[in-house]
């Protein structure tokens, strides 16, 4: 039975319950005085009006903001729930999502936000911010949370303000400013619930004073991030403050140096480790042993040098642990070890190292690896039975030496998505069995193999692709059929396949997302049809070079970067590539065809071209000055054609960045516009055999680019590369697609025309050659001391070989015949140490020729049709040599040394080489001692052969 008392107790708890609900329903529903509750204060909510003044928002994010009076219901902004009537703003969100990257808000940061004293939580992250942060952000003392990260143009001088932020536990300003920041660290230290720590990209000041290591903080600090700074080694030691609670650091991209710190392998705590992109050395602490909670340890790209077996041995610790481990670019050697030892391992990479040897055979069940990468190895034998990875989603193993056929246990990955065995000694047949369940593949790569394919007409493939690579294997001679179920691919490389024939009717039906098209190096014949009408505007690279193609070159499509059908047979003229006018190709290679008339004003609309070769033509005329707006061009290439008038001399004042121009075999006349001499970028010049006249401009001193050894220009175009992820988002799953393309230009080098593709950017050479060029050399060109090559050869030059010519250090090749130069051969001439080819023939050089072992190492010929040259390796001797005959030794001089031979002599050389030989290898084979002594000197002299070898062929290579 109720009391009253029981009555008055339930009407306390409905008074406490219910009423506060009836409240708010009865105040939304715009019951009672009120029609909206306020729960903003007005000093808080004309605090965010200030800011918003300050902002620049170009789309509108901040619509809402002033909209009611009520700014809890503004866009980004939270307010405490605990009081219905007023509540203080605690968290303000204005981050700008990915997928919304373009409605960044902009201005500057206002102070005016210090007036939220109950903000816990400010997130401002990838937006457009500039200025410095305002000191007053000091008074948000409440804060535990602040992302200022993405605003680039952040720049902050000075962070006394971040150390009264005393309850703040993540911070993350990455990406922002923070050069001059000095003391960094003592501000970081004196947040003592500081658990999380983002400062990646911040061109952070290294660590200098001692005192800035020792740490005032708790050991709370869990998560460490400041890559992608210029930091030294000496952030390990303020680090070590936090051994006990680090569970995340990255150090990537830094500048640390050395060996690895034994105390990281100490960090119990420890479970991802990275430090990629760095210079560290040696080998793996032996530390790591107790590393029994890492998950994953990246050291991509530095300088380690160790034995696998050994490093792996080091991280036994981790063997029910490690789940990603990313070894790459590194100078790791050995055999592949059994990596079953690691059963969680997700990510191995090891690709880019001197590893050797085959796959392990009895290697035991791997059922976690889902990323394999052992690429750009020296890992030899059969290809692996892959049965043992049945997660496998990415599998790399190019440029290899794996031989044998790919066995079919490939087939067995239904989860594979990349696959990749390029550049390998492959062969044998691909079979439909090979792919008999590889439903999820898009990623294939079995380019530079002896392979050949022998599918059925009617095959399907059970997958859809988007990267298909097949070059230099056997595919042809006619196009394959299962091409055209595949309609997702945005890449295709079928060149060198021995595809002979007509394109089939359904080609260029093809999928609506291809970007790239490599057919080159076929015996593809017949016409091309309107490409811009064919294909779809994503399609960005086409290479058709090397085919039998015939016709006009037809119109092309506007979205096209980049156009190679050099090695054809197209007829007519360039007029139809005036259809494009979206200006969007940056490298066009039209040569060695049969294509005539003169060179079209329309190529001044393409003003992002980069490359142009239009070599071996039969076009004419002259160079129209509508190309000189093309102020991007690297690479002119007009050779062997019939272009006349004079070298324009606009190419000096308007293409300023050429690094390659070669007018050679033309038609040419008048003399060397001195305006080229402005070209402070050219590495190649060809004028050669055409009809210049007059002398070689003495400015040919200002190309700079010749003046030194290491000024060499990268003349290699990237084009736009997809960039793809497998599942799992980890960085070495990347796989970058799109074409990688290298200009080509045929140079005479030493005397013969040869082709040059990736190395073109490393040649430096003047080629004035056939023409009929006079007066002297300019002293001048003796500054040249990074040229290559330099051949003047057959012109009407007089006067006398430059003494400065031996300042010309790099000079591999001099070519100065059939002029008219007199007087003698400088005798600098013979400190050209890398003067490989010399040609000084049918001149009127007098003298003798000066003595060295270089000058005297070359064939006569070098020197002939100079009737006053004498002296070595000439016939003719100059005068005042003595005669150079045998001498008859004195036939009792004779007599005495053969009495010197004598039975005693033969005894005491047994004797000598008796004891002589027993006195050093007894010792060495009886003395332990003396045995290591003598092996570590055959050791030393073997290490400084080799070395020897290594830096000469170093320097070899960088010549070539």
């Amino acid at each position: 039975m109720y009391t009253v008392k029981s009555y008055m107790q339930l009407l306390h708890v409905f008074l406490l319950v219910v009423l506060p609900y009836l409240n708010l329903a009865l105040s939304s529903s715009g019951v009672g005085d009120h029609a909206e509750t306020i729960r903003c204060i007005e000093r808080e909510r004309q605090a965010l009006l200030n800011f918003k003044q300050d902002l620049i928002d170009d789309y509108g994010r901040l619509s809402s903001w002033g909209s009611t009076k009520d700014c809890c219901k503004w866009e980004g902004v939270h307010c405490s729930n605990h009081n219905t009537t007023t509540s203080h703003i605690t968290m303000l969100d204005l981050q700008t999502e990915d997928y919304l990257r373009y409605q960044h808000l902009g201005g500057k940061i206002s102070p005016s936000l210090h007036e939220l004293h109950h903000l816990r939580y400010l997130d401002l992250r990838s937006n457009d911010f500039s200025g410095p942060i305002p000191h007053q952000f000091s008074n948000l003392s409440n804060l535990r949370h602040l992302d200022l990260s993405g605003n680039y143009m952040l720049n902050i001088e000075n962070l006394e303000w971040l150390s009264h932020l005393s309850l703040l536990s993540h911070l993350d300003l990455s990406g922002v400013v923070l050069s001059k920041a000095t003391g960094w660290v003592q501000y970081i230290n004196n947040l003592p619930l500081l658990k999380e720590l983002h400062l990646s990209e911040c061109f952070l000041p290294d660590i200098t004073h001692s005192s800035s290591f020792r740490s005032n903080s708790s050991v709370s600090l869990s998560f460490v991030d400041i890559s992608s700074n210029s930091l030294s080694s000496s952030i390990y030691n303020w680090l070590f403050n936090f051994s006990s609670s680090l569970a995340y650091i990255d150090l990537g991209s830094n500048e640390l140096k050395g060996s690895i710190p034994d105390a990281l392998g100490d960090m119990l705590s420890l479970t991802i480790l990275s430090l990629p992109w760095n210079q560290l050395e040696g080998g793996l602490p032996k530390s790591f042993a107790n590393s029994s909670h890492l998950q994953s340890l990246d050291l991509f790209c530095n300088n380690l040098v160790e034995e696998l077996q050994e490093f792996l041995q080091k991280m036994s610790g981790a063997k029910n642990s490690l789940e990603s481990l990313d070894l790459s670019s590194n100078r790791l050697k050995g055999p592949l070890p059994d990596f079953t030892r690691f059963p969680l391992l997700r990510a191995l990479c090891l690709d880019n190292n001197s590893l050797s040897g085959s796959f392990p055979k009895d290697i035991g069940s791997f059922p976690s690896l889902i990323f394999l990468s052992l690429s750009e190895n020296q890992i030899t034998g059969s290809f692996p039975n892959l049965s043992v990875f049945p997660s496998l989603e990415s599998l790399q193993l190019q440029n290899n030496q794996l031989n044998g056929n790919i066995d079919r246990s490939i087939g067995q990955l239904h989860k594979l998505r990349v696959f990749s065995c390029a550049f390998n000694l492959l062969n044998g047949t691909i079979s439909e069995a090979h792919f008999s369940n590889l439903s999820s593949l898009w990623y294939l790569d079995f380019s530079y193999n002896a392979l050949t394919f022998n599918f059925s007409s009617d095959w399907v493939p059970p997958f859809q692709l988007d990267v298909i690579k097949f070059s230099s294997c056997k595919l042809g001679p006619r196009f394959p059929k299962w091409l055209r179920t595949q309609n997702e691919f945005s890449d295709l490389d079928m060149s060198s396949n021995g595809i002979a024939g007509n394109f089939p009717s359904w080609f260029w039906d093809l999928s609506p997302g291809l970007q790239y098209l490599n057919l080159s190096h076929n015996q593809i014949n017949g016409l091309l049809p309107d490409l811009s009408l064919k294909v779809h505007d994503t399609l960005l690279e086409i290479d058709l070079s090397y085919n039998l193609l015939t016709g006009p070159v037809p119109p092309i499509p506007p979205s096209l970067t980049f156009l190679k059908l050099s090695k054809n047979k197209f007829r007519g003229s360039l007029y139809l590539l005036c259809a494009n006018t979206s200006g969007s190709l940056i490298y066009l290679d039209l040569s060695n065809n049969l294509l005539s008339g003169e060179l079209p004003y329309c190529l001044s609309q393409f003003k992002r071209l980069s490359t142009i070769s239009l070599a071996y033509n039969n076009l004419y005329g002259e160079i129209p000055i509508s190309i000189s707006s093309l102020s991007q061009v690297q690479i002119l290439n007009l050779h062997s054609n019939n272009l006349s008038g004079e070298v324009p001399a606009w190419l000096g004042t308007h293409l300023t960045s050429l690094i390659v121009l070669i007018l050679r075999s033309n038609e040419f006349n008048r003399s060397i516009p001195r305006q080229l001499c402005q070209l402070n970028r050219i590495q190649i010049l060809d004028l050669s055999q055409n009809h210049l006249s007059g002398n070689i401009p003495p400015c040919f001193s200002n190309f700079t680019s010749l003046q030194v050894e290491s000024n060499n220009y990268d003349v290699t175009t990237y084009y736009n590369s997809e960039t793809y992820a497998y599942d799992g988002g980890d960085r070495n799953g990347l796989m970058s697609l799109g074409g990688t393309y290298v200009a080509n230009a045929f140079v005479q080098w030493k005397g013969q025309d040869q082709e040059y593709g990736k190395n073109l950017g490393l040649l430096k050479t003047i080629d004035l050659s056939s023409n009929k060029l006079s007066g002297k050399i300019p002293e001048q060109v003796g500054s040249l001391a990074g040229l290559h090559s330099l051949n003047l050869s057959r012109n009407t030059l007089t006067g006398k070989i430059i003494q400065e010519i031996g300042q010309m250090k790099m000079l591999e090749s001099l070519d100065l015949s059939a002029n008219k130069l007199f007087g003698e051969i400088p005798g600098s001439l013979a400190h050209l140490n890398f003067l490989s080819v010399l040609n000084l023939s049918i001149n009127n050089l007098s003298g003798e020729i000066p003595l060295s072992t270089q000058l005297q190492s070359f064939n006569a010929t070098a020197y002939s049709g100079n009737p006053n040259l004498c002296g070595l390796p000439l016939p003719n001797k100059c005068l005042g040599d003595p005669p150079i005959t045998p001498q008859p030794k004195d036939k009792s001089i004779q007599q005495d040394e053969d009495r010197s031979i004598t039975q005693g002599f033969y005894v005491s050389m047994g004797l000598g080489f008796f004891f002589g030989f027993w006195g050093v290898f007894g010792t060495i084979l009886f003395n332990s001692r003396s045995r290591h002594a003598f092996f570590m000197f055959l050791n030393h002299i073997t290490d400084w052969i080799y070395v020897t070898i290594a830096l000469n062929w170093a320097r070899l290579q960088r010549r070539l």
